[in-house]
């Protein structure tokens, strides 16, 4: 087994969790917080009988990471270890790989699933494991699995069960949750405490060689004046305002500022509201006005070209799905004003100042003869793309050397990345074949990328956590934080209070670990009770809403052209995971597509073809076929894309848990005594 040893400041923090305290790791990125937790691993294991420890983190890259890069190369001599993925086959038998190893590290919706499966082969109990160590633990709060994981442990502590596992929390910004006061940045950290059990630890002694080891980058605020004219946008808010007239708004109605988030917001409320009142011309406008709307926030930040492909890209499919007068309208305004947008668009007269600050700022890193590394963030997959589109263009960013590549998370999409993908991308930027990940979000968090001399925040509007997780990235000497915003920007503003909220955070966290004993205890308890009663009465509140009305009263819409296409009691659950349609004249009502590949691999299902509604010209995608145990060919549907008529009216709902009624388990053995009865006489 490699040895190693911690520095002072590590030492410090694992310090009460070698008592077996119940502690959460608070340091930086880049502090070594995973190395730390490696080595309470390694001491609980030598000192502990039938040690079990279990690392869970919330993303399914991190898995790998975690066990190649720090847990396989300090324990994989001595100790047995195992990964477990969604993608890994051992998920489909978790409780004999978790009896077979000692150490398992998964993501965390594998442990939660064997703690509520009964199936022997995949079931455990929370007192198979001795340590229990929850990287990126200031997830665990609301609904999140991390802490329906928690909610276990803690009404077994609760009721006086025994045993249950040690706890080790890791994080570099637990975050304020949203409050603005100290007091409320308080309550928000004994929260999180509560919720993991533990107290929180910090390094008082060695506070100089951490910032030896981290230090922060020199933060500047690359700032552009306002465009002095943008005929693009303009012209876009004209045709917006053209169809605000055609549909007639409801009085009531009063739509914010086009191009922001807000304008958003509003689009989606009055297109959930056309489809509640039976109003197509309403429900449509309001989709196509998302659309322009999105069009004005790439305008403000990427290339004009970027805004006007995204509605040529959107009308090119909408040009084959007319339905109504509503549709030829507005897919007319599109195609009368598109020459005119053109050539707007590729006027550089026009083009955004943000493009030649963010250009100026990559150059003031970046050079034929300088070996640097950055990280651009950008808010959106679509954006990523866009912006690699215009490095991979641009010759001064060539001539300076950059290699770029995007980074977004992984999922199924054109624009989504695979694991594989994702995990090629960080290993070319590591060993230099790349020098510069234009990413989402997915690259603040916990991820093992190299130090960084530069880390910019293009366009992004986000809170005090995901800030100080990307300038953690910023980790070489010298190396700088930049945010390019428009001058009196809402960036601009949000950075600041960014910078007060990560102040504040610290400041709560102090306050936490200066109170009693007996005051700290108090106060966890009072936070564990009310959580366990609270989920409870949250638990009742879905159970009864999703008895609220019988199954076969409710009808099931396509969203788009409003086609009654199946009954509520033609759904069930299959797997806990799809919802299915098993009726067989269903398949009457759509059409099949092109074939969905996934990355993974399925146990008992493969998928098919997409599904999309048969009704006349409407084509609106509804999901996509399985292949159930090779013999059930099962429309597996995203609820979405339906509105449900109820005896109380019509309403819409993103996820099936929202659902008002009860949706039966798949039989696979009623499916086949119904479809191949003559296999059963």
């Amino acid at each position: 087994m490699a040895d190693f040893e911690l520095r002072a400041y590590q030492k410090e923090v694992v310090e009460r969790a070698l008592k077996r305290e119940n502690v959460i790791i608070w340091l930086p990125t880049g502090g070594g917080k995973t190395r730390a937790a490696v080595y309470v691993a390694k001491r609980h294991l030598e000192s502990t009988a039938n040690a079990k420890v279990m690392v869970l983190v919330n993303k399914v890259h991190l898995v790998d990471q975690h066990y190649s890069k720090e847990f396989e190369p300090h324990l994989g001599d001595h100790y047995k270890l195992m990964k477990v993925s969604g993608e890994s086959e051992e998920k489909d038998f978790f409780g004999i790989v978790v009896k077979s190893n000692d150490v398992i590290i998964c993501t965390a919706q594998i442990l939660y699933n064997a703690l509520i499966n009964k199936e022997e082969a995949k079931h455990i109990e929370l007192s198979d494991i001795t340590l229990l160590i929850i990287d990126e633990c200031h997830h665990t709060h609301k609904e999140s699995v991390y802490n329906k994981i928690m909610r276990c442990y803690i009404e077994k502590k609760l009721k006086g069960q025994r045993p249950i596992p040690q706890v080790l929390g890791l994080t570099a910004s637990p975050g304020t949750g949203g409050a603005k006061t100290l007091e409320g940045a308080v309550e928000h950290v004994l929260e999180i405490c509560a919720n993991l059990d533990s107290v929180i630890v910090s390094t008082k002694n060695y506070t100089p060689e951490l910032e030896e080891k981290v230090p922060r980058p020199r933060k500047t605020f690359d700032i552009v004046e306002k465009r002095e004219e943008d005929p693009f946008g303009d012209h876009i808010k004209w045709m917006m305002k053209q169809i605000h007239e055609y549909m007639n708004l409801p009085s009531d109605v009063r739509l914010r500022e086009c191009g922001t988030q807000e304008y958003e917001a509003d689009v989606v409320i009055l297109e959930q509201r056309g489809v509640r009142e039976n109003n197509r011309l309403l429900a449509q406008c309001a989709l196509h006005l998302r659309e322009y709307n999105d069009a004005l926030l790439i305008n403000d930040t990427l290339r004009m070209m970027d805004a006007y492909r995204s509605l040529e890209e959107f009308y090119s499919a909408k040009l084959t799905t007319a339905i109504d007068g509503t549709d030829y309208f507005l897919v007319g305004i599109f195609q009368e004003n598109q020459v005119e947008l053109k050539n707007f668009a590729t006027n550089h007269r026009f083009e955004n100042p943000k493009m030649a600050k963010l250009e100026s700022t990559l150059l003031s890193q970046f050079g034929p003869d300088v070996n640097s590394r950055g990280i651009l963030f950008s808010r959106t997959r679509r954006s990523t793309h866009c912006l690699h589109d215009w490095v991979l263009k641009n010759r001064t960013l060539q001539n300076a050397g950059i290699k770029a590549a995007i980074l977004t998370g992984a999922g199924n999409g054109i624009t989504y990345m695979t694991q594989h993908e994702q995990a090629d991308t960080i290993r070319n930027f590591r060993i230099g074949l790349l020098n510069l990940l234009i990413s989402t979000s997915v690259a603040e968090e916990g991820l093992d990328i190299p130090e960084c001399n530069l880390v910019v925040r293009y366009g992004l509007l986000t809170n005090e956590i995901a800030q100080q997780q990307a300038s953690g990235r910023a980790r070489a000497r010298d190396s700088q934080y930049s945010v390019v915003a428009q001058k009196g920007g809402r960036e601009v503003r949000r950075e600041l209070i960014n910078e007060y909220l990560e102040e504040l955070t610290g400041k709560a966290i102090d306050r936490v670990q200066i109170m009693s004993e007996h005051e700290f205890r108090t106060k966890i308890h009072e936070f564990q009770t009310q959580a366990i009663i609270m989920s409870k009465v949250l638990e009742d509140r879905k159970t009864e809403k999703k008895n609220k009305y019988p199954a076969s009263r409710i009808r099931i819409l396509c969203r788009n052209c409003f086609a009654q296409v199946a009954s509520g009691n033609d759904f069930r659950l299959l797997e806990n995971a799809h919802y299915v349609n098993i009726n067989p004249d269903f398949k009457n009502h759509y059409k099949l597509g092109g074939k969905v590949a996934l990355e993974r691999h399925f146990e008992d299902w493969e998928p098919g073809c997409i599904v999309s509604c048969n009704n006349g010209n409407c084509n609106k995608d509804w999901g996509f076929e399985m292949k159930y145990k090779k013999v059930a060919q099962l429309p597996n549907l995203a609820i979405k894309n339906f509105a449900l008529e109820t005896p109380d009216g019509r309403v819409t709902v993103k996820k099936w848990k929202d659902v008002p009624f009860m949706v039966e388990e798949f039989s696979f053995q009623h499916y086949c005594e119904t479809n191949f009865p003559d296999l059963f006489d």
